[in-house]
């Protein structure tokens, strides 16, 4: 297809998606064989010298988010994506495919308070969910909620905003359950207003939280109050008390002088208020935790500190029960005496295993424990004494979950890659199980094969993959494959049914999951392994995965395709930028693609990142930083992927500016002649943002890029 001769090479990328529809349809659209020209990128050269390095920018002008010219630059570059995507029927018939995938009934699970039952609902075809309650049934007749049943709305988002964006939570409930306690995001960011409902009243109470990054939210034991943290970026994280009534600018400080916005902490009152206490956590490495006497009125005091250790804790029968990988690489469970906390003193309840300890809970009298297990989930029963009494059967290669219910009952989730997330009623004494909410999903994985492979590193490590295809798929190594990852933040990628893998399976792609260092998958040591100056290790173990994909005949450079968002995000930003030989396309979400600049975005909540990540104003996190930060490696006259970014000005975690420079960095450098394209929303973020029906349509967009970009077929019959 050749342009009109009377039309300019070169056109404003509005102009040229209304010329290119008036003439030819809507449609991704080839100038001679070739892909329209991106919008022209300004140049305006910013040189910082850190640490004696000269660091060119050429686009720094991006940052300024609310500048007409970003504002102008935006605007073309989505117009600029839809040309490029255009309205095909590859679109439209994934468009559709999501809708029965997802267009379902999303109730979540019921919290008690007084004589009702709170929860929020999405029904079928509605945008957003909204907060209800039902009566509270008599205990014999209890079950799930019934999302077709009817029920009082207590507070609807769309009273808020209409278009959908804004989002409502349940954060906490009075003891005497008269008041509720409830979030309100405007948006996408991380941050939220806090509200207090009258809930016998129907009305809100005067005092109104201004947005900011809350966490911890719960009434103090007489009611009067309000514990919450706010984690300012400004000052650093403070755990406060306000007493009902009074103005929030007068909170009292309970906790946190001193500690810096990497800093996450949070209270609880435990013993029938006897106890405050408070615990640290400096990234996602190290924790602290502290206790402070409220029957004696005593000073806070450090139950566990200056411990090289993570601890995830609970008060138990007057103890501290902590799941630590102090001492224990794959962590362990201890109770710590809260009048004798010193470490030698700690008494083991389950000693470290071969997997990894991921949880546990209390139901009944025993003690209900979760493993990772090569990345998937392990569920075994012990005495609250540490006496192992047998397993909770999970199928190999699932996420698992388990709760407590009703006396003598429990509730156990199961997930695969295969299966959609089921839960079901557990009897405790005989095993019995029932399926208590099931999926609304139709999908038949009778033809599809999950396994799970071992590749090697470049440094020699091994790790596990997991890979899905049709059985009928031959391996001839011109199979389109989605690979996807992860490798940070202590953070496992279990087995769990995605919507978006299911279709490219459904199609004949081969769908893989790479266990990266970086997570928790393996323990503290493995999550070391990818975190500050050791970080291109998880870009190695990614690459690593892709080469195994292609010398096994899965599938080859011109069919692989890989995928990720936030860290994995950054994660293929790396890979591209390294390996730009190994992929024909990247899909790119809410990425962390600028990691030198990060110490230097106020505005970003990123400050605990860098405890993961490394700062670039530390001479030598600097060095391994500017080694793989996406947007510093991208050069002039690569032959780099077709690329697909998407994120939103209301990103509040990771920076969207990253986006925006490796955006116009790629389209200058790239001579492949593979479009790199924006999607770019005014309202989203890290948190949300997106109405139903605009998350599904930017799916549907990806989807067209992704099976157009590999030459996949698609059923549109």
């Amino acid at each position: 297809m050749k342009l009109p001769s009377a039309i300019p090479a070169k056109l404003p990328a509005a102009l040229l998606v209304a010329v290119l529809v008036g003439t030819f349809g809507a449609g991704a659209v080839l100038l001679n064989g070739r892909t329209p020209p991106a919008p022209e990128t300004a140049i305006t050269l910013v040189v910082d010298t850190l640490h004696g390095v000269e660091i060119p920018d050429a686009y720094r002008w991006l940052e300024h988010q609310n500048a007409p010219e970003t504002r102008a630059w935006i605007d073309e570059q989505n117009e600029y994506a839809e040309l490029i995507v255009g309205e095909t029927p590859e679109r439209a018939y994934f468009r559709n495919r999501l809708r029965e995938f997802n267009d379902r009934d999303d109730v979540s699970a019921g919290q008690r308070a007084g004589e009702h039952e709170y929860f929020t609902l999405r029904r079928r075809s509605e945008q957003v969910a909204a907060i209800y309650r039902r009566p509270l049934p008599p205990e014999t007749e209890r079950g799930p909620i019934d999302p077709a049943g009817q029920y009082e709305k207590v507070l609807n988002p769309l009273d808020w905003s209409a278009d959908g964006t804004t989002s409502l939570g349940i954060l906490s409930f009075s003891p005497d359950k008269k008041l509720m306690a409830y979030s309100v995001r405007d948006g996408g960011p991380d941050e939220y207003e806090i509200r207090i409902r009258d809930l016998e009243a129907g009305t809100d109470l005067p005092e109104v939280f201004p947005p900011a990054l809350y966490s911890g939210v719960s009434f103090t034991g007489d009611g009067s109050g309000l514990y919450y943290t706010d984690r300012s970026r400004s000052i650093g994280t403070r755990v406060k008390l306000h007493r009902l009534g009074t103005n929030i600018s007068t909170d009292e400080v309970l906790f946190g002088e001193g500690y810096a916005p990497s800093t996450y902490a949070d209270v609880s009152e435990e013993a029938d208020g006897r106890y405050r206490v408070y615990g640290v956590r400096h990234g996602w490495a190290t924790s602290e935790i502290y206790l402070q006497d409220m029957q004696t009125g005593g000073a806070i005091r450090p139950i566990v500190e200056d411990i090289d250790g993570r601890f995830y804790y609970r008060f138990i029968d007057g103890e501290i029960w902590a799941r630590t990988n102090a001492g224990a690489n794959n962590n362990r469970l201890v109770a710590i005496d809260v009048n004798n906390p010193a470490q030698a003193n700690w008494r083991v309840v389950v000693p470290e295993a071969e997997d990894v300890l991921e949880d546990f809970t209390i139901i009944g009298d025993r003690l209900y424990v979760t493993y990772l297990h090569h990345a998937s989930n392990q569920i075994r029963v012990f005495e609250k004494d540490g006496t192992p009494v047998g397993e909770v059967e999970v199928p190999a290669l699932h996420s698992a979950s388990i709760r407590g219910g009703e006396p003598g009952e429990a509730f156990l989730t199961l997930s695969s890659y295969t299966t959609p997330s089921t839960t079901y009623r557990f009897d405790l004494a005989s095993g019995e199980r029932t399926v208590h909410e099931g999926p609304e999903i139709e999908w038949d994985a009778s033809n599809v094969v999950v396994s799970q492979v071992w590749r090697t590193s470049k440094d020699g490590t091994r790790a596990p993959m997991f890979v899905v295809h049709r059985r009928d798929i031959e391996l001839n190594g011109q199979n389109p494959a989605l690979l996807s990852g992860y490798g940070g933040f202590y953070n496992a990628r279990k087995p769990g049914f995605n919507t978006t893998a299911a279709m490219f399976v459904e199609m004949g792609g081969v769908y893989a999951v790479a266990t990266l260092r970086g997570g928790s998958e393996y323990g503290e040591s493995w999550h070391r392994a990818g975190m500050l100056t050791n970080k291109q290790n998880v870009f190695d173990d990614f690459i690593s995965a892709a080469e195994w994909l292609i010398e096994n005949d899965y599938t080859s450079p011109q069919k692989l395709a890989i995928q990720g968002g936030s860290n994995g995000g950054l994660l293929v930003g790396a890979a591209l930028t390294q390996r730009p030989d190994l992929y024909r396309v990247v899909l790119c979400g809410f990425p962390d693609l600028d990691i030198l600049r990060f110490p230097f975005h106020t505005t970003s909540n990123s400050p605990p990142a860098l405890l993961e990540y490394g700062d670039s104003r530390i001479p030598e996190q600097f060095e391994a930083i500017r080694q793989y930060s996406p947007v510093q490696n991208v050069r002039d006259g690569v032959a780099y992927p077709a690329v697909m970014f998407n994120t939103g000005d209301l990103d509040t975690r990771v920076p969207p500016q990253g986006a925006r420079k490796m955006t116009a960095s790629l389209q200058a450098a790239s001579t492949s002649g593979h479009p790199v394209i924006l999607s770019y929303s005014s309202r989203a973020g890290h948190a949300g943002g997106r109405p139903f029906d605009a998350g599904l349509e930017l799916n549907a967009m990806q989807m067209a890029f992704l099976v157009d970009q590999l030459g996949v077929e698609v059923p549109l019959q």
